[in-house]
């Protein structure tokens, strides 16, 4: 039986039952309960809960469950229009004043309607998360001495060594002292581009990029300058140049499986990012969200830029997130000199630190024998998707071109045709039962030409992927006529 949603049935069946009593009549037993719907004590217990977040059922220890009294009508409607004049008033006379735009990052973050195929979402479907592996792993974390106790600033020591480890590699150029424990990967962004720059100031990001970068930095008054990607990654001949043009002393990337692209930085462009980095006095922040997300065939992975700077040049980002599941929110900084003082103050003044017990859950994870095979399971599991929408791609939208095949992350990224309109396309796949996300957002200028991403992880099964890939299909027919349909 599936408890969760024996607890939604039962809730839904006792939300009906409610008008059979007065407002403060006594409910069945948990024990009636029990018999009546044929379920387990746990779930009654649940779903009883559940009402009474609702306000619709009052619970009194000792005593039972009882029909809540008539709640008023709310709380007055007000006028809130003042706020508009507040928040966009800007007294400062800051260049860039502050917004906060998170539509791009909403479309990866919100679960599609019931019957929609998601192929926008940025993590691992529930069969693909190591959710026994995390529930024993926060079982013994808890059980530790001090698990519920304050932990370091920085964080705890031995997850520390762990990621100092994971990101240094074989050389151990990376020491645990170098290391700040974050809230995730995003947390550990927004305080790389806080720390690093001030407001007002350009911050150089690869064009396209993740649209969290993006709002990041808009969020905290920066001036996102786009530096063009193609498939080995940034071009380091425009790297140098928009430094020089823009001033800027911040260039955000990911090196490895580049995300929306899937690029991967080439090797003869790995010294020239650091050395135009050097050049201008910048910090290089390096967002390694992919690491562990290499597919089986994708061969040996190059070290992190990180692992071959002994100047404090990059920043580093890690995350464990991508790879189990959306809420192990547990990521790592990792930096040298007087930028690793400043995050360290960020953290401390933002959040103070990242909860204990989520760290031991985390060290517990990562430690245990069922890490590395979650990982190798992972690894063959994005190959054979990757195949499965590639083969369902050159079937139903082969005219559609794919200028890289990534073999890590699971981003695809699409081309459309000249004067596409993404909005209207992404709406007609909605309607057609499927979810794909539009360029625009992951452009922090003009765009070259309308694109749209497609991820392989979401979806609950390979024949979701199928027929996702098919009602795409069936919306290009209807948006951009048969020529955008490859099929007969």
């Amino acid at each position: 039986m599936h408890h969760s949603s024996s607890v939604a049935g039962l809730v839904s069946s006792l939300r009906k039952d409610l008008d059979r009593y007065s407002p403060g009549e006594k409910l069945p037993s948990s024990r009636a309960l029990v018999e009546a719907h044929r379920v387990s004590p746990v779930t009654v217990s649940r779903a009883l809960a559940a009402l009474a977040a609702e306000g619709l059922v009052v619970t009194r220890p000792g005593s039972g469950a009882f029909r809540a009294e008539p709640r008023g009508g709310g709380p007055a409607a007000g006028d809130t229009s003042w706020q508009e004049i507040t928040l966009s008033a800007d007294p400062s006379g800051d260049p860039v004043p502050r917004s906060v735009d998170a539509g791009g990052v909403f479309a990866t973050l919100q679960a599609p309607p019931p019957g929609v195929i998601e192929l926008n979402g940025g993590y691992l479907p529930p069969g693909l998360q190591p959710e026994r592996a995390l529930s024993a792993a926060l079982a013994r974390a808890g059980r530790r001495p001090g698990a519920w106790g304050r932990p370091p600033l920085e964080g705890v020591e031995e997850l520390r060594s762990w990621f100092a480890r994971d990101i240094g590699g074989a050389s151990g150029a990376v020491s645990p002292s170098e290391i700040l424990i974050t809230a995730g990967g995003q947390s550990a962004l927004t305080a790389a581009l806080r720390g690093l720059a001030p407001p007002g100031a350009a911050v150089l990001v690869e064009s396209p990029t993740y649209p969290g970068v993006l709002a990041a930095a808009r969020a905290s008054g920066l001036r996102p300058v786009p530096v063009p990607v193609d498939t080995e990654g940034v071009r380091t001949e425009l790297l140098a140049q928009a430094f020089r043009a823009s001033g800027a002393r911040v260039f955000v990337c990911q090196p490895l499986f580049q995300n929306p692209t899937g690029a991967v930085l080439a090797a003869s462009r790995r010294a020239e990012v650091l050395r135009a980095a050097r050049e201008a006095g910048a910090f290089v922040v390096e967002d390694d969200f992919a690491r562990h997300l290499g597919h089986e065939d994708a061969g040996p992975l190059p070290p992190t830029l990180r692992a071959e700077d002994p100047d404090g040049v990059v920043v580093h980002l890690r995350s464990l997130t991508k790879i189990t599941s959306p809420s192990l929110r547990v990521g790592a900084l990792a930096a040298r000199g007087p930028a690793l003082e400043r995050l360290r103050a960020i953290q401390v003044v933002d959040s103070f630190f990242v909860p204990r017990p989520l760290q031991e859950a985390a060290l517990e994870l990562v430690g245990a024998p069922a890490w590395q095979r979650h990982l190798r399971t992972v690894a063959g599991q994005l190959r054979q998707r990757r195949e499965v929408t590639l083969a369902a791609l050159a079937s139903r939208l082969d005219t559609l071109p794919l200028p890289h095949a990534p073999r890590g992350g699971y981003h695809l990224w699409l081309r459309l045709p000249e004067g596409t309109d993404e909005g209207v396309l992404t709406a007609a796949a909605l309607r057609a039962g499927v979810a794909v996300a539009p360029g625009r957002p992951y452009f922090a200028a003009e765009s070259a030409a309308p694109h749209l991403r497609l991820t392989f992880a979401p979806a609950a099964a390979e024949s979701d992927i199928t027929e996702g890939v098919r009602r795409l299909g069936l919306a290009c027919e209807d948006v951009l006529g048969r020529a955008g349909d490859g099929s007969s």
